[in-house]
């Protein structure tokens, strides 16, 4: 694997990080995505209840079976091999418990979470096509606008396939953001939000409504934000406070505003580097100490934390802990690297996102999160099975606590082979035919089972239909 070139203005990344050494795995060169989509879909509508999974190793530990029920696992008990065995999913056997999955000594961890996408953009599926992006966030923007509604499908369609590949993959928890502009107005949303409810009961969705230009750039951006929050949005989003709307008061007026008005969380794009990003950090920061936001607020990319100073880096990073700020990372080479064991270990809650995915910003993306865990491997100059495992860990339990600040959390005194799965959490399992941690990220196994809420809605290879 070769490390392609990466723009030397981070800010260009919106996916730009997917520059960085492509996966030559071959589920990752594209396949038959509306194919996986069309039979995810079909497993979504009538997800079948699981009530046994069989033969799995948790976090790579012991062999256990898992019994489940109403949606959580009841009870794990060593497995024992004399015991029934079923077929491996999809063909499992059922019992009046519901479906018996046969792990076979299968890899077991929670569903991944990616907490950094844009659905709204993707192009997954389609005919690839030439890159015409601009340099920055203005000229990749206007890309996009001159484009999105000439794709040979439309938005609704794109939205669905892509999230019914990334289930199929095995992230059943996603935050998304969904681009609401004086162009879009509420179209965007609008699919994101239709596509969350088809897949409801396969997927748990938080959409962020992102005003992408800025808020005030071109009239009426604030009054669209505000509308799709009514007609909606989960989450309040901002971006560049500094760089790109140029007024960081009124800016961060208009998102919190809007949050307090909704009770609603804050994720706030930070493209901007050096002292900028830091200052931008600072004014975030003191909104949520004012306004007792403490554990809602997320910022993503965070570009300034990889281009600091060590001192001022670890002072920022000891007021982001304190406030129980959360940031994403899309996993980017180069200036946009974030150092994540000093995150961790500043007790900073950190996700994992694939970001926008062979769309019009980057050719780059393949609805897998755990190919997403071998670019942060990758860009960290990781080579310890400890270090690689931790990646997955990200993406796994790192996206759910930036989503929900009283998820268990990722501790950096503790590796993630020490976790494991016991009676009471969520029924949320994917299964992958991996030695272990590191090998699951390093090989990247096709062959997915995928559990949400104790039902089964993905098994076997997402690209069976190509």
């Amino acid at each position: 694997m070769s490390t392609g070139s990466t723009p030397s203005d981070p800010s260009e990344q919106r996916d730009q990080s997917n520059r960085t050494a492509p996966s030559d795995h071959p589920s990752s060169r594209g396949g038959g995505p509306h194919a996986a989509a069309a039979a995810l879909a079909r497993l979504a509508e009538s997800p079948a209840r699981v009530g046994l999974v069989r033969d799995v190793r948790p976090w790579g530990g012991p062999r256990v079976d898992l019994r489940l029920q109403d949606g959580r696992v009841a009870a794990v008990v060593p497995h024992d091999p004399a015991a029934h065995a079923a077929p491996i999913a999809p063909h499992a056997s059922e019992t009046d418990d519901g479906l018996v999955v046969e792990g076979h000594g299968a890899l077991c961890v929670p569903t991944l979470a990616d907490a950094h996408a844009h659905l709204d953009s993707v192009r997954l599926g389609l005919p690839f096509r030439p890159h015409t992006g601009r340099p920055g966030v203005w000229g990749m923007m206007s890309n996009d606008r001159e484009n999105w509604r000439h794709a040979e499908a439309p938005i609704g369609e794109r939205v669905e396939t892509a999230l019914g590949m990334m289930i199929a993959r095995g992230t059943t928890h996603v935050r998304t953001y969904a681009q609401v502009d004086v162009d879009a107005g509420l179209e965007r949303l609008e699919a994101v939000l239709a596509a969350r409810e088809r897949f409801a009961d396969a997927a748990d969705v938080e959409v962020v409504a992102f005003p992408q230009a800025g808020l005030l750039l071109e009239a009426g951006s604030a009054d669209v934000l505000a509308a799709a929050m009514d007609a909606g949005a989960d989450v309040v989003g901002g971006i560049d406070p500094c760089q790109l709307d140029r007024d960081p008061v009124r800016h961060l007026d208009a998102v919190f505003g809007l949050a307090e008005r909704h009770g609603a969380p804050v994720d706030v794009h930070l493209h901007e580097q050096g002292s900028l990003g830091a200052f931008s950090l600072e004014l975030i920061a003191e909104r949520v100490r004012a306004l007792g936001m403490q554990g809602r607020v997320t910022v993503a990319h965070a570009f300034a934390l990889g281009t600091l100073p060590d001192a001022r880096r670890d002072a920022l990073l000891a007021t982001l802990a304190e406030l129980d700020v959360a940031l994403t990372t899309i996993a980017p080479a180069g200036a946009g690297t974030l150092p994540l064991d000093r995150i961790l270990q500043a007790g900073v809650r950190l996700g994992l996102g694939e970001d926008g995915q062979r769309d019009y910003w980057s050719p780059y993306g393949n609805a897998d999160l755990v190919d997403r865990a071998w670019q942060l491997a990758f860009t960290q100059g990781f080579r310890a099975d400890d270090d690689v495992a931790r990646c997955l860990e990200v993406a796994a339990v790192g996206g759910r606590s930036v989503r929900d600040p009283a998820a268990p959390r990722i501790s950096a005194d503790r590796p993630a082979t020490a976790r494991t799965i016991t009676a009471g959490d969520a029924a949320d399992l994917l299964l992958v035919p991996a030695e272990t941690l590191a090998s699951a990220v390093m090989d990247r196994p096709a062959e997915r089972t995928v559990i949400h809420r104790g039902r089964l809605v993905a098994a076997g290879e997402p690209d069976a239909g190509r």
